[in-house]
């Protein structure tokens, strides 16, 4: 039966770059909600033979509402393709598209996973031929791209007017906005006026909830905590911060062990009562916020001022960025929070590593562990 729904899903994902096609969120919602009930009905046990029926009807009636998509008699070899193993949502067929081919043909070409060799030797004579400068797709980013209904990424990302603005940190400059964990409704940003704010967007108007007050300098970085319960700060001050974000008072004040202006923080993604802070000296220091104290083993030194902090999502890697262009990795011993300097890589001699974020999975099409990583070089890097 499993196989049954992942093969109706398949065949209405074909299809979904057609729907609304002013509105993309829509074929998105619109594919996940078809995926929710056709599981559910798979498990109240209708007659396989019956289901079977259905995608062939279910077939009809989109080649009837819409067109063809390509030659009907590949629909039987398409299905017996179809691994149960497998969700469909990750599964979705590609559209390629090629204006000769929509020119003869009359449709888009639907490419299957498994001729992705094939089909990107056939698509790189006519990407090969755009006029130089152009933006070269490749055909294993068509996942993604269908998904979206074949539109641009200006299409999906349209500005659509200012829905809120949030002025109370307009005298100073902002260097961090981040939301809470799994909460797209609650955010925190921190301003070189001293102060940290925490936002929550709904119910509208959107509204500051309250302001952390305490560094007498400029707040230059902050984290969540894994509960959203606490925030942790750096400041110019020389010290970082802990806040509880309910009332917004401050739980404890840690001075920096060196005595510099603090830049960056990161909590241990496994253990928030670990933080890490880089500082002006070149230092990081693995910080336990119970005690107040530095750990042992846990410093180590960079080349240049510490701008940015990342942790892999097991926090066992900590990549560190500094203003001499350079990316450190650490081996974080979850036992004792020692460090052990792993690699270093150069991006661009004198340029500030001014942001890195860590993935272990960003999208269909980059599977691998990532860093995104902003480099003062008017760049964004993603690097495997």
């Amino acid at each position: 039966m499993a196989a049954v729904w992942q093969q109706v899903l398949a065949v209405d994902a074909r299809y979904n770059a057609y729907r609304t096609p002013n509105f993309p969120q829509f074929r998105t919602q619109y594919i996940r909600r078809r995926s929710q009930l056709l599981r559910e009905n798979a498990k109240a046990g209708y007659d396989p033979l019956i289901r079977k029926q259905y995608v062939k009807l279910r077939w009809q009636l989109l080649a009837q509402r819409y067109g063809p998509l390509s030659d009907q008699n590949s629909f039987r070899a398409y299905s017996n393709s179809i691994r149960s193993s497998r969700t469909t949502l990750d599964r979705m067929e590609d559209f390629e598209e090629d204006p000769r081919a929509q020119g003869a043909r009359g449709h888009r070409r639907s490419v299957s996973r498994g001729s992705y060799q094939l089909q990107a030797q056939m698509n790189r004579a006519v990407y090969e031929e755009r006029p130089p400068g152009c933006v070269v797709p490749t055909s294993v980013a068509e996942a993604s791209r269908a998904m979206a209904g074949d539109t641009t990424l200006s299409e999906n990302y349209a500005f659509a007017g200012m829905h809120h603005i949030f002025d109370q940190h307009v005298d100073n400059a902002v260097p961090k906005v981040q939301f809470a964990n799994d909460d797209k409704h609650l955010l925190a940003c921190c301003s070189l006026d001293g102060t940290i704010s925490i936002c929550q967007l709904v119910p509208s108007p959107p509204i500051v909830l309250r302001v952390l007050k305490g560094h007498t300098r400029g707040v230059t970085d902050f984290a969540w905590s894994l509960s959203n319960d606490v925030i942790v700060s750096t400041s110019l001050d020389t010290t970082m911060r802990i806040w509880a974000t309910e009332d917004g008072k401050c739980i404890r004040e840690i001075a920096d062990p060196d005595g510099s202006e603090l830049l960056c923080c990161t909590f241990q993604p496994m253990n928030n009562n670990l933080t890490v802070v880089g500082n002006g000296k070149h230092n990081v220091h693995v910080m336990n916020i119970s005690t107040g104290k530095k750990v042992k083993g846990g410093s180590s030194k960079l080349t240049g001022r510490v701008l940015s902090l990342s942790f892999d999502s097991p926090g066992r890697i900590l990549w560190a960025g500094d203003n001499r262009g350079s990316i450190y990795s650490f081996l974080f011993d979850m036992a004792t929070g020692k460090l052990t300097k792993a690699k270093r890589l150069i991006v661009n001699e004198g340029s500030s590593i001014t942001s890195i974020s860590a993935r272990s999975w960003i999208s269909r099409e980059a599977r691998d562990p990532s860093l995104l990583v902003n480099a003062c070089i008017n760049k964004l890097l993603l690097y495997r």
